[in-house]
């Protein structure tokens, strides 16, 4: 599985948090996401954890002064500022906010920082009380005035016995707004893109739902493609285990009809629809109001009725639609026919006669068709690599940008 990040000259800028302890796990994602990494360590942050600990994660020499005597870089901060792809701060000390913010450059991150012309992330970290003060939060925005990304940060329990917001960002997340930022001016730069993920749920009664086996991990995967290629994306999502990606508003919804009812609306100013979610067919025709007890129905039948199939009402001007097809038998012929049906312009197709190989695996194997019949089947891939395949498929429908 390749990312936006694999190659890509990251410096890590780690400041004297408690939470510099979290610092190492973000390096090893990182590189494990295939990037270069620099650690740079304040003075502050060696002192809760070692610039061993980062050497060993990176096989990399760790900077910890401006003007390091035995650096093979030369003078650090202009070397890696201008090999910088992004810069990362985390955790970013409410100091450091400040210092960033205002042009200071008395060590080797924040001189990195004033000469690099590469986007820069700040996660910022530390006791609650400092960050409901007034002058650090003007701070934070004037830090996003300048252009940069900050991120968090979060609520929770600190260090300290307080409980506020404090918290840094964890690290799964970090990486996804890394990858956001790194992708911030790739082919889909400014797209709106609406996705929709896992299986609705249509209610028996207030306990008891009919749905299916749809995990979400498409769904999620091509939301989190189209993020790191720059698009601007709302994920539609019906209930799913995965945890919410970051970079994304995220619409919760249950029923076939919740997701028409969130999905129709923003078509009107979408670029493109993706429909991997797997919609229910039917419904109950009636809901109990009570919790059917199994001791009051000798048997139980369920009548049924058909959901609307709304994909086809989903319209305007710019507008690109991409449908799925889960068949387990006449996979080309159900896929073409369904691709006509709803109107779209792309149709992913996957055969689910084994569900096992599909429902809940990190890779799939898809055929994409087009609606002047071209048809390209992909071996099984991990999904975030599908994803990658239909959002290129889908690069020459999308409307000339203005």
């Amino acid at each position: 599985m390749l990312t936006n990040l694999s190659g890509k000259n990251v410096v890590l800028g780690v400041t004297g948090s408690i939470a510099a302890y979290k610092a190492a796990d973000l390096t090893s994602r990182l590189v494990k996401e295939g990037a270069r990494v620099n650690v740079i360590l304040s003075a502050s942050a060696a002192k809760l954890i070692g610039p061993l600990t980062f050497a060993g994660l990176t096989h990399r020499q760790v900077v910890t002064n401006l003007f390091e005597p035995t650096s093979e870089m030369g003078m650090d901060h202009i070397s890696l500022a201008k090999q910088a792809d992004l810069v990362i701060v985390a955790p970013c000390t409410a100091n450091t906010v400040a210092r960033i913010a205002h042009g200071q450059a008395n060590d080797a991150l924040t001189t990195t920082i004033l000469a690099t012309e590469a986007p820069i992330l700040i996660a910022p970290a530390g006791d609650a009380h400092m960050f409901v003060n007034e002058t650090v939060l003007a701070n934070i925005e004037l830090l996003r005035s300048q252009g940069h990304t900050v991120v968090g940060p979060m609520e929770g329990r600190l260090a300290s016995g307080l409980v506020g917001g404090g918290r840094l960002e964890e690290p799964e997340r970090l990486i996804q707004f890394a990858r956001q930022v790194v992708g911030a001016n790739g082919d889909y730069a400014g797209r709106k893109v609406v996705i929709t993920a896992g299986g609705t749920q249509e209610a028996i009664d207030p306990v008891r739902v009919i749905t299916n086996k749809s995990s979400g991990k498409m769904g999620y995967a091509l939301a989190e493609a189209a993020r790191d290629r720059g698009a601007i994306v709302t994920l539609v999502t019906a209930p799913t285990s995965l945890p919410e990606p970051a970079g994304m508003e995220i619409i919760n919804v249950l029923s076939t009809n919740d997701m028409r009812t969130a999905v129709l609306p923003r078509c009107s100013e979408a670029d493109m629809l993706a429909m991997p979610a797997a919609v229910s067919d039917f419904r109950p025709a009636s809901v109990s109001d009570r919790k059917l007890k199994k001791g009051d129905f000798p048997e139980l039948s369920l009548a049924l009725e058909k959901n609307e199939d709304w994909l086809p009402l989903a319209t305007g001007p710019n507008l690109v639609k991409v449908a799925f097809a889960a068949e387990t038998e006449n996979l080309l012929g159900n896929a073409a026919e369904k691709l006509q049906n709803k109107g779209t312009q792309l149709i992913v197709a996957n055969d689910v006669s084994d569900p096992d190989a599909v429902f809940g695996a990190d890779t799939n194997t898809v055929t994409i068709i087009d609606d002047a019949g071209g048809q390209e089947s992909l071996p099984t891939m991990d999904k975030i690599d599908v994803a990658n395949r239909i959002l290129d498929r889908a690069v020459p429908y999308l409307a000339p940008r203005s």
